[in-house]
């Protein structure tokens, strides 16, 4: 089977083919396609998003495709970013830059009040037609300054209480393990393997 991963984030590349990488299939990216299109994400939720990518892929490209569309929700700022977490500090927006207005737009909440979640959702296009999906959620808070240097997004400023860290002092296989892509791609393991078993 050959899968094709319909992003060209290399950060989320890394995170999904760790994830997937024991599974007996190819995985193809970005860079295995010479004319691989922008998708604009219009969706008003993560599952819009997620399935909206890996349809027009899985098209484009002739094979199954995987998508994932992810966000952090801020209680104290009623659910934000969400939806729009990537842009959250405007279109050409840098990870630092969206970690920065948030910490800035939550000046002044207490630390019992910090409380948020990430949210992912996966979707694999078998084809044009025939979609399913996996979701995973984390539960942490957001911190008052950026913690550690790994992983990406808001990973400096989610901190993960069991754990006593945020995602950036992780490493990714700690991440990976309780992160909510790693719990989304769980799902989406079993759909593949289903999908495989049946083949």
């Amino acid at each position: 089977m050959k899968l094709v991963l319909a992003t060209r984030n290399r950060d989320k590349i890394r995170e999904i083919k760790h994830l997937l990488e024991d599974l007996p299939i190819t995985i193809l990216t970005f860079a295995d396609f010479g004319d691989f299109p922008e998708i604009e994400e219009t969706g008003e939720t993560l599952l819009e998003n997620a399935v909206v990518k890996a349809k027009r892929i899985a098209q484009h490209t002739g094979h199954a495709a995987l998508a994932d569309d992810s966000g952090i929700e801020v209680d104290a700022l009623n659910g934000a970013p969400g939806v729009f977490s990537s842009r959250y500090a405007g279109a050409q927006c840098t990870y630092d830059d969206n970690c920065r207005k948030l910490i800035k737009n939550m000046v002044g909440v207490i630390a019992g009040n910090r409380t948020a979640r990430f949210r992912a959702v996966v979707a694999i296009a078998w084809d044009s037609d025939y979609i399913e999906t996996a979701g995973g959620v984390v539960e942490g808070l957001i911190t008052e300054e950026k913690c550690g240097a790994a992983g990406f997004g808001y990973d400096p400023i989610f901190y993960y209480p069991p754990a006593g860290k945020t995602f950036a002092e992780m490493t990714l296989e700690e991440k990976n393990a309780i992160s909510h892509r790693g719990r989304a791609l769980a799902g989406a393991r079993k759909l593949i393997a289903r999908r495989l078993s049946n083949q």
